[in-house]
């Protein structure tokens, strides 16, 4: 009993940590960085429903799609500024929103291909968001 108890403190504890960590990078992050925060997650939340896909996790793969979902729906989407970003943003806003369906019917129907094709996408933008950081004049 006492080692469960240990075991779940310890576990609670690497949590706090791992939450700590987290908010500090978002914290000192930049606008730009953030982004690429937001990517990060619904990539690996992605890989992770990916994997919970093919060992018939599903309820854990609902949760991991689920994850994915709120960060283009509620990060990265949120994020555009249709009057400063123009035709770019809104482009983007049309691809976010393709990228949710198909992540509702990797769900739905337990689709690899879809959510092979929802990650694809992601890692474009990504890249290309990366990319613009990286040569963004911020000196």
């Amino acid at each position: 009993m006492t080692v469960m108890r240990g075991a779940a403190a310890y576990g609670r504890g690497a949590g706090a940590y791992a939450r700590v960590g987290v908010e500090s990078g978002v914290m000192s992050a930049n606008p730009h960085q953030l982004i690429v925060m937001l990517f990060d997650g619904a990539q690996g939340a992605i890989r992770a429903a990916r994997i919970h896909m093919q060992a018939g996790n599903i309820a854990e793969k609902g949760k991991a799609i689920s994850k994915a979902l709120d960060i283009v729906n509620n990060g990265l989407m949120a994020a555009l500024d249709i009057e400063k970003g123009g035709e770019i943003a809104e482009r983007l806003g049309s691809l976010y929103d393709y990228i949710g369906r198909l992540l509702l019917a990797a769900n739905l129907h337990s689709d690899q291909e879809s959510l092979d094709q929802a990650e694809k996408l992601l890692d474009d933008i990504a890249s290309a968001w990366r990319e613009i950081g990286g040569t963004g004049g911020q000196g």
